[in-house]
């Protein structure tokens, strides 16, 4: 069998947009890297669930922002419309189907935004909020929102603010206004990148890329609110020097929580408990490359793709669904300043 994953990229040296990759899981390889479209700074995408629509943020010579594309019927993308308000090309970008709503985060401005895409396809600003505010770590100065999805419930866009050691809870009209209910802060020096959901939607998993730590959330569904359960690290404490939390990510069955660490450069594994979802470490590997900035688990979870930023190469593990390890199929696959990993 084979499956599509795309990339996401810096296009500062070698990369020249979005790219896409095969992996052919009977052989356990990564095979036929090549190019979706040129744009400049792709760094993240999201797929509609039908796989009919390509979303990107980018950057263009007068400004950034957001990018549509509709799938063809031989399965390759056509860009569909852009919208171009903003400075700085955003961070993070999700969609939300029901209501053909796309979120994004701006880390350089500190903002959250509501695009809408209509029948048309054309991409309408819908809303746009500005945070405020600062904390104790010298990356954290000024707001820098990092991640902007749903909850799983759909009732609430969650925001995830670095610069703040926050994450906002925000009601989305149907006009795309957002109304902030809730907000939760998170250890002082935390730096909230981005966070995931358990299966069973109640508790979340919040990465901090500066403090290199997993805070083990209970959700609220009536208020969307939070309340820390736990907290655990992500690197060995023999580890001293520089490291940043990158990715995270949790199996469908809900056992088992990865990560990503920049410096250290490692996959960390943790358990899920049965009784009430906090986390403890199965192992950290090596993610054989330098900077994995994203990985992403396969539909059926039995294998993981790791990007690295700084050392132009994919990594691919099979992952045993038992103990949640990884074991090292693949690595030095060419796919230069990959930042985002998408099947």
């Amino acid at each position: 069998m084979e499956q599509t994953i795309y990339l996401g990229s810096y296009t500062r040296k070698e990369s020249t947009g979005i790219h896409q990759i095969t992996l052919d899981t009977t052989k356990g390889r990564l095979k036929n890297y090549k190019l979706v479209d040129e744009v400049e700074s792709p760094t993240y995408l999201t797929l509609s669930a039908d796989k009919q629509s390509l979303f990107s943020v980018y950057k263009e010579e007068n400004g950034a922002g957001v990018i549509s594309y509709g799938r063809n019927s031989d399965g390759t993308y056509k860009k569909r419309a852009v919208n171009s308000s903003e400075n700085i090309p955003p961070c993070y970008i999700s969609y939300d189907a029901e209501r053909n709503f796309i979120f994004t985060a701006s880390y350089h401005e500190g903002f959250v935004s509501v695009y809408q895409e209509m029948e048309d396809h054309s991409l309408i600003l819908r809303d746009r909020i500005y945070h405020k505010g600062s904390s104790v770590h010298e990356n954290q100065a000024a707001s820098h929102v990092h991640y902007a999805a749903l909850s799983p419930d759909n009732k609430y866009l969650l925001v995830c603010d670095l610069g703040t050691d926050e994450v906002y809870s925000y009601e989305v009209a149907n006009d795309g206004t957002l109304t902030e209910v809730s907000r939760y802060t998170a250890k002082p020096g935390t730096g909230p990148r981005h966070l995931v959901f358990h299966p069973n939607s109640s508790i979340v998993y919040l990465l901090g890329e500066l403090s290199s730590e997993v805070e083990v959330l209970t959700y609220n569904r009536l208020d969307g609110s939070f309340t820390l359960l736990d907290r655990i690290s992500t690197i060995p404490s023999t580890h001293t020097s520089f490291n940043s939390g990158a990715a995270i990510r949790v199996s469908k069955d809900g056992k088992y929580v990865y990560s990503s660490n920049r410096g250290h450069d490692s996959i960390a594994v943790f358990k899920v408990s049965d009784i009430d979802q906090t986390l403890s470490l199965v192992e950290i590997i090596p993610s054989e490359g330098h900077t994995p900035r994203d990985f992403g688990l396969s539909p059926n979870d039995a294998f993981i793709v790791v990007g690295h930023q700084d050392s132009d190469n994919l990594t691919l593990f099979k992952r045993d669904s038992l103990s949640g390890k990884l074991s090292l199929l693949q690595k030095d696959v060419y796919a230069p300043e990959c930042v985002c990993v998408t099947w």
